[in-house]
């Protein structure tokens, strides 16, 4: 997972320095830093289950929620860069740049995937 988002991370400020060409682009790729640094941050937590105790207790409302796990900020920082990716994927690209965004929309996928995991095992949940 840790690649996962590491690799994310520099695509992004690839982007960034490349393409951001308007200020509201500018401020959407920033905000993606900004989330990918959450999920870096909150890997470290739940990978102590001392840790992650707080955030699961933290999250205890239904609406805070999801299928039982915490939907804690790395959760909610995945689920808006793979709504992110799909709406690069909406614009005009070409078949290659299109691919490449599907597969970088797979990999996140993925990386919630294990998070999701990594919480279950660290508030003993199985899934």
């Amino acid at each position: 997972m840790q690649l996962i988002v590491t690799t994310e991370r520099a695509i992004v400020e690839g982007d960034l320095l490349r393409y951001a060409n308007s200020q509201e682009m500018a401020k959407s790729l920033g905000t993606a830093l900004s989330e990918l640094a959450a999920v870096e941050k909150h890997m470290a937590l739940v990978a102590d289950p001392v840790q992650y105790r707080t955030v699961n207790e933290a999250h205890s409302l239904p609406r805070n929620r999801r299928s039982g796990l915490p939907y804690d900020e790395a959760r909610q920082a995945m689920a808006s860069h793979y709504t992110r990716l799909g709406n690069m994927d909406k614009s005009r690209l070409t078949a290659d740049e299109k691919a490449i965004i599907t597969a970088r929309k797979k990999n996140v996928e993925a990386a919630r995937k294990l998070y999701e995991r990594m919480q279950a095992k660290a508030i003993g949940m199985s899934l």
